[in-house]
């Protein structure tokens, strides 16, 4: 029961930062909105930014799956492991087989002259649907919610998310409309992960609250 009020507690945050993207996104082109943004970020954030978007590198849920491995269970190892390692396969899955076509920010710059660009960021051109940063954001933050069992760490750590998430369109390295499908994604996988893995079926597996290293102990 405390992972679903968790669960719920992100769901809630994630959607009240989504709906304003949304209902922008709905009424507005991807250039108009990107460059109305852009027009409105203060230059004092852009450290910020341009080095808060590596939390959301494949590298921090690696290294934190690594963690999980030798410290933890295999059940809490699972919740981050498959969370993040099955968004990211499917996320560029879509970015290369299906929406391939979809340029980023910087191949539309005819369209947006006075985009302001950030010094020492280096832009990427091409797969720009949907966001591989703001999958791994929402799907790490989710699983690490669910693992640490609190309801206040869960809101925070939406925000968190929220805010790797955006770091890429501040970069001007994704659209609005790439984040919102990328939270959508990483979100959707660890909820669907979480309710396997805390389901009544799995969670009768005594297994999978083992530690794996001292599985692999008592085998030698």
């Amino acid at each position: 029961m405390g992972e679903t009020r968790v669960v719920r507690r992100f769901l809630v945050v994630t959607a009240l930062f989504a709906a304003p993207g949304l209902f922008a996104v709905a009424f507005t082109g991807r250039p108009e909105l990107h460059a109305a943004i852009n027009a409105s970020l203060p230059v004092a954030c852009d450290p910020l930014f341009r080095y808060g978007t590596h939390l959301a590198d494949g590298l921090v849920p690696t290294g934190i799956a690594v963690v999980l491995l030798l410290t933890s269970t295999w059940r809490r190892f699972l919740m981050l492991g498959l969370s993040t390692a099955i968004s990211a396969l499917v996320v560029q899955f879509l970015k290369r087989n299906v929406f391939g076509d979809l340029l980023r920010p910087v191949e539309h710059l005819a369209s947006m002259p006075e985009l302001r660009l950030i010094d020492g960021v280096e832009l990427n051109h091409h797969f720009s649907f949907p966001s591989g940063h703001s999958t791994a954001a929402y799907a790490m933050c989710l699983a690490l919610a669910v693992l640490s069992g609190r309801v206040r760490w869960a809101g925070w750590l939406a925000v968190g998310a929220a805010f790797m998430a955006f770091s890429r369109v501040y970069l001007s390295q994704h659209f609005t409309e790439d984040i919102l499908a990328g939270a959508f994604l990483g979100t959707v996988t660890a909820w669907a992960v979480h309710r396997w893995l805390y389901g009544q079926a799995m969670m009768d597996r005594a297994g999978l609250d083992r530690r794996p290293v001292g599985l692999l102990a008592q085998k030698k």
